[in-house]
C-alpha cells in the first residue's frame, strides 16, 4: 500500500518496540530492573508475550509494505554485558529471525553507550545498527564486520545543535571515515527540534 505512494527504490521502515524496551514501558524501567533481582522468571515470562507482540506487529507492518522494521531496544542499554546476553540478546535473535523470514530487513536502535554490549548486538542478526555518539565506530567495526551496515553516529546536542555546518562536516567526515563501509551517515540518536536547518543540510551533503 505505502509502495502505490513513493517510489519503488525508496525503502519503507516501519518500527516496534523491542522485547526489553516494551518490558520496560509495561512495568516502568526501574520495576523492571528490580524484577531482574526479585523475580527473574516473571520477567522472563514477560519478555516471551511482548515478543509475540512485537512479531505480529511487525508482521502486519511488512504485509502493508515495509521493506526494513526498526526495532528499539533503547533501555536495553542500562544492561550489563552479561544481562543483556540473558534478557535481550535471544529475543532480539527470535524477533529478527522472525522479520527476515517475513522478507523484510532489521535496523535495531540502542540508544546510549553501548560499548560494552557490541560483541553481543553483533550477534543479534540486525541487518543495520545504529550507534550513538559516545561509541567508537571503529570498535563497531571490528566487532560487526562487513556484514552489518553502521549507522550513525554524529552528535545530536552538541554537533548538530550547537555546532556550524563546517562543524557538522567535519564530524560527518571522520564518522564515514571511522565506519568503514557498509555504512549510513546519520546523528547518533534523535535530532533536537530546534536544530538549525543549514546544520541538516551540512549533514546531507557531506555524503555527496
Amino acid at each position: 500500500a505505502f509502495h502505490q505512494r513513493v517510489s519503488e527504490d525508496i525503502p519503507i521502515l516501519g518500527w516496534v518496540e523491542g522485547p526489553f524496551a516494551e518490558a520496560a514501558d509495561l512495568r516502568g524501567v526501574q520495576n523492571l530492573m528490580m524484577d531482574i533481582i526479585d523475580q527473574p522468571e516473571q520477567v522472563e515470562s514477560l519478555l516471551k508475550i511482548v515478543l509475540e507482540t512485537g512479531k505480529k506487529f511487525a508482521e502486519e507492518q511488512i504485509k502493508a509494505g515495509a521493506d526494513i522494521i526498526g526495532v528499539g531496544d533503547a533501555a536495553a542499554s542500562l544492561l550489563s554485558p552479561s544481562l543483556y546476553k540473558k534478557y535481550v540478546l535471544p529475543f532480539e535473535q527470535e524477533l529478527f529471525s522472525s522479520i527476515h523470514q517475513l522478507g523484510a530487513k532489521v535496523k535495531l536502535h540502542i540508544c546510549g553507550n553501548t560499548s560494552g554490549l557490541l560483541p553481543y548486538m553483533a550477534q543479534t542478526g540486525a541487518d543495520i545498527i545504529d550507534l550513538d555518539f559516545m561509541v567508537s565506530l571503529k570498535e563497531a567495526r571490528q566487532y560487526f564486520g562487513s556484514q552489518v551496515c553502521i549507522c550513525g553516529n554524529v552528535d545530536p546536542v552538541s554537533v548538530m545543535l550547537e555546532g556550524t555546518p563546517e562543524d557538522v562536516r567535519e564530524a560527518s567526515l571522520r564518522c564515514i571515515e571511522d565506519a568503514g563501509m557498509p555504512f549510513i551517515l546519520s546523528a547518533g540518536c534523535e535530532i533536537p527540534v530546534a536544530t538549525p536547518p543549514e546544520n541538516l543540510l551540512a549533514l546531507c551533503q557531506a555524503v555527496l
